[in-house]
């Protein structure tokens, strides 16, 4: 009976075991575990977790996207440095460029194409300066962006090249030495032109004042003469109280021409036809002749002698000019030069601010006068420059060919006065009258 009932289980389980193997595979997997007999049979089976392969997916696919959003980034960078470096390139170049032409306008072309036109309005250095200055500022303000980004990249774990930091300073550094250059040949050039128009306006000022005085005399008729300057100084006594005194002064100069006609038989010696004086020295320019001496000329107290000869009743035209620079002089008589020198006063410039008389010689300012040393006879057309004429300038006054007003004190009627009883303004003679040869 009992060999019976083994018999059974076994058929039962040989066949259980096959209609297991014959199901189909659903994907589901089972965990077998012992159960003890007196436990529960219906108690249900724990599945294992099923694997989720579209998580793993989505995350792949997120990994991918920052990886290449980094490295767009990254390209994105690089592309704005090497613009950068290209224009930075570009702007050392037009410096250089800039540089070199400069050089070019100095060696051969210097004052061609900086010429002024009309039209044309000069360039103001101080605008260059301040463009060179913002561009200089924006290149310090792109580098300073450039460090920032490479800040922002180090701390999102990429690195900016050593390389293109180091090729981007020394380019800094070159053009910065390149921009300090060009601003101090600015700076010289600012100066240079100051200078020159400073002169350039004093001698048009002066100009425009003697044209202006001119115009003056002219349109109140001159008084009794045929124009402002043909009048001439009388002076028929050796006396302390005549003379005349122009009203104007001098300003500081380091050159100058006088120039003036003159007539005189006096003896012994002419006297002093011209002195200027200022506070604390009232020899600062004199010429002279007294006793047997022959004409001198003092600036500054310093004595040189002129080879001048006037003392035979005729008139002549007389030139002095004097320069500061190793005090070198030159004598003209009738329009010839008779004598030069130098080392008279040299290097004192003529001060500004004196008083100028005629026939007398100063021992003060503007007085105090010598009666041996006044001056007798007639002078005319008596005119400074604030420069050394040219030799046929001089010549040409001298032969009545032309005739030019002085730009620091022109011969004016209104400009002279005159002192002292016996001390007249006559209308001058006709210039060919008072030629040598005449």
């Amino acid at each position: 009976m009992s060999s019976l009932w083994y018999g059974f289980l076994c058929l039962c389980a040989l066949g259980w075991s096959q209609l297991a193997s014959g199901q189909p595979d659903d994907g589901k997997r089972y965990i077998c575990r012992t159960v003890p007999l007196s436990g529960d049979a219906s108690c249900p089976v724990t599945l294992l977790p099923e694997l989720n392969a579209g998580s793993q997916e989505e995350e792949l696919r997120n990994t991918v996207m920052q990886l290449r959003e980094t490295i767009l980034q990254q390209k994105e960078n690089i592309s704005k440095q090497l613009g950068t470096i290209n224009e930075l390139t570009t702007k050392l170049s037009l410096c250089a460029s800039a540089t070199d032409d400069r050089k070019y306008d100095k060696a051969g072309n210097w004052g061609k194409e900086k010429q002024n036109t009309m039209g044309d309005v000069p360039r103001d250095p101080n605008d260059s300066i301040e463009t060179l200055g913002k561009t200089m500022q924006g290149l310090k303000d792109r580098l300073e962006n450039l460090e920032q980004h490479q800040m922002r990249a180090n701390v999102s774990g990429a690195s900016f090249p050593s390389e293109l930091r180091d090729l981007l300073q020394r380019r800094l550094g070159e053009l910065e030495k390149q921009l300090l250059k060009k601003v101090s040949n600015l700076e010289e050039e600012k100066s240079m032109l100051s200078n020159a128009t400073a002169a350039y306006r004093l001698k048009t000022e002066s100009t425009l004042n003697a044209l202006v005085e001119r115009i003056s005399e002219l349109e109140k008729g001159g008084g009794d003469f045929k124009s402002p300057e043909q009048f001439k100084l009388s002076l028929p006594q050796r006396t302390n109280y005549l003379y005349g005194r122009i009203t104007k002064t001098l300003p500081e100069m380091y050159a100058f021409t006088l120039c003036m006609w003159i007539k005189s038989s006096a003896t012994p010696g002419i006297g002093t036809p011209f002195s200027y004086g200022v506070p604390g020295q009232a020899n600062e320019i004199v010429l002279i002749e007294w006793g047997n001496n022959p004409i001198e000329l003092l600036i500054n107290d310093k004595v040189a002698q002129l080879p001048l000869e006037v003392r035979d009743g005729r008139w002549h035209h007389i030139c002095i000019s004097w320069t500061t620079r190793d005090g070198q002089w030159e004598a003209f008589q009738d329009g010839q030069k008779l004598g030069t020198g130098d080392n008279l006063a040299a290097w004192h410039p003529i001060k500004p601010g004196g008083v100028i008389i005629l026939g007398q010689e100063q021992d003060v300012v503007g007085g105090r006068f010598d009666a041996g040393q006044a001056f007798v006879g007639e002078l005319s057309q008596v005119n400074i420059w604030d420069r050394v004429l040219k030799p046929v300038e001089v010549q040409s006054m001298a032969n009545c060919s032309s005739y030019m007003p002085g730009n620091v004190i022109s011969w004016l009627a209104s400009n002279v006065e005159v002192f002292g009883r016996g001390a007249f303004k006559r209308p001058l003679e006709m210039c060919q009258e008072r030629l040598p040869n005449a």
